[in-house]
């Protein structure tokens, strides 16, 4: 049996205000020729099938669009709910959508109970498990603590006790929306942690001949067994570097036989710049960075006048912009010196300070006609006084 282990997918998500859900419907249709070209069986996605518990009309559009394509190929699909997404709108209807031999397991109460399939070696258990919080199921199930690996390893007791009670020749796939230790997070994925704990151990899933994890953006292999697909696309700068894509995983009769890496288009890569303005803007090798998306940080002693405006003259999508001076100058906000001082003249001091010159005549015009037209209203001088009386 074939399997295409994906997960993340955030529809609807967008990347510093620029909207990815272009991206993530020709991702949609790679997907589709992966599944015919490589003759996949199976699909799963494991959690954060969109960005929001309320996801945008759009991408709910493309969520349907995308099961009804996966529904009408040769894989059948089995979905799990992730910590992003709204365990009951995504689980709606989902008894009557197995029919259509897509699985959606959005209810904690159904952990333990697999969607069971039949390849030429015999029968395939597949558990998906939804995102457990540990909050919602410590009372219900009964649990000793109040922890991400609480719930897992409950969870993990359940699907065990199922696979006990089938015949030796059935072989186990897992499906888990969670942050297993050896694994490291990006910038983009939301803290699941209760009490400052989020992490869950590998032991936890001990002799499942396969392990489909969801949550971090970023592709892992944690044991031979056990691996994370990560996001399809990046949804931050912290994985410009990381190669996406989705797992093809191969089950023989005596369990996993192997897995293949099958990466995914990259629509418009990421680029981390960091240098003088005039450097980058002059640099020839740069050449291929014109096109992505960019992240710029200017080491100018001095801060450029309009340098987004120059960025973007070459790197048209320079969407993040920041400033850290060689000299060790500090590019945050100054303190502030305020007794005795006009408006105007503490603003001032911000712009130098800020900039690492001082504001030009014609600023320093502009900035005193702004204070000149927030002038005091003398109703409410009158009134402080008689408060401070």
């Amino acid at each position: 049996m074939r399997l295409l282990h994906t997960s993340d997918w955030h529809l609807g998500r967008s990347f510093h205000r620029e909207g990815m859900l272009g991206h993530q419907a020709a991702y949609v249709d790679h997907l589709l020729e992966v599944v015919e070209s490589e003759r996949v069986d199976v699909v799963v996605v494991a959690g954060d099938i969109y960005d929001r518990a309320l996801p945008p009309v759009d991408a709910v559009r493309l969520a349907d669009e995308t099961l009804a394509r996966l529904a009408a190929s040769r894989a059948k699909v089995v979905l799990t709910s992730g910590n992003h997404d709204s365990a009951q709108r995504l689980g709606f209807s989902s008894r009557l959508i197995d029919a259509a031999g897509v699985f959606i397991r959005a209810d904690a109460s159904g952990v333990g109970t697999p969607v069971v399939l039949e390849d030429e070696h015999g029968p395939v258990a597949i558990h998906g498990l939804p995102y457990l919080d540990p909050d919602a199921v410590r009372e219900p199930w009964g649990l000793p603590a109040r922890s991400h690996q609480a719930a897992l390893t409950e969870a993990m007791r359940r699907v065990r006790a199922d696979l006990d009670a089938r015949s030796g020749a059935t072989r186990s796939v897992v499906l888990a929306h969670a942050f297993v230790a050896g694994a490291e997070p990006s910038d983009s994925e939301r803290d699941i942690s209760v009490g400052g704990v989020s992490l869950v151990p590998t032991s936890v899933f001990d002799d499942i001949d396969y392990v489909a994890l969801g949550h971090l953006h970023g592709r892992h292999t944690l044991t031979e067994s056990i691996r994370y697909s990560g996001s399809p696309l990046a949804y931050s700068f912290s994985e410009a570097d990381q190669r996406k894509g989705s797992w093809l995983v191969e089950l023989g009769a005596a369990g996993l036989a192997s897995t293949t890496f099958v990466d995914a288009p990259v629509p418009r890569p990421l680029a981390r710049l960091r240098g003088g303005l005039d450097e980058l803007l002059a640099d020839p090798r740069l050449a291929a960075d014109e096109g992505s998306w960019v992240q710029v940080t200017l080491t100018d002693d001095v801060r450029p006048a309009r340098a987004m405006e120059r960025l973007r003259s070459r790197f048209p999508h320079t969407l993040v912009l920041a400033f850290e001076p060689t000299s060790g100058q500090r590019a945050g906000a100054p303190a502030a010196r305020l007794q005795g001082r006009s408006d105007h003249d503490i603003a001032l001091d911000f712009v130098a300070e800020m900039r690492g010159a001082p504001a030009s005549d014609e600023e320093s015009s502009l900035l005193r006609d702004a204070f000149d037209a927030c002038c005091e209203d003398a109703d409410v001088d009158t009134l402080l006084s008689e408060v401070e009386r």
